[in-house]
């Protein structure tokens, strides 16, 4: 099964491409889209959109997997980040691939078995289980990879895969 797993964001959204099968996990490729500031949020928005049909196109993903918005004091922040996450989870809808949605909690939990883990715990486990030669950077990339882990971890992906329900 492979899944895409996205970190989303305006400024950097991160993405991670993993093939898994029978508890093996095979990484296609990871990275990010970045964004440039001061440039209008509607040509943010647009190059996410294109860069992850891009990777839609490339990968082939079965599952799209997203993490959950979760606010902070910020909340013009949020605001940009919940316009990005709007933009990917229609792409992946509009590409057919089938969503999955993770809160932060979930998604150390499954990785680290912490819900409270930190950044450089999850980042360790990360490169760990994937056998990377080195940490994925930048961490928003990390992230994404973690996401892709915790979907493939999940007993719904699975469920789903099996009985092919969108």
């Amino acid at each position: 099964m492979v899944i895409l797993g996205i970190d989303p964001g305006l400024a950097i959204v991160g993405w991670g491409a993993v093939d898994y099968d029978k508890s093996h996990f095979r990484v296609l490729g990871y990275g990010s889209i970045q964004t440039p500031a001061h440039t209008a949020v509607e040509d943010r928005l647009m190059q996410i959109y294109n860069e992850l049909g891009e990777l839609i196109n490339r990968f082939k993903p079965e599952w799209m997997a997203v993490e959950e918005l979760f606010f902070n004091t910020n909340q013009t922040t949020g605001i940009s980040v919940g316009e990005a996450r709007g933009v990917i989870l229609l792409s992946a809808r509009q590409h057919g691939v089938k969503l999955a949605e993770y809160t932060p909690l979930q998604v150390k939990q499954s990785v680290v078995g912490y819900g409270r883990a930190e950044k450089k715990q999850i980042i360790s486990m990360v490169t760990r289980l994937l056998n990377l030669a080195e940490p994925p950077k930048p961490d928003d990339t990390a992230d994404a990879l973690a996401i892709a882990i915790c979907h493939a971890h999940s007993g719904v992906s699975r469920l789903a895969g099996y009985y092919n329900l969108k």
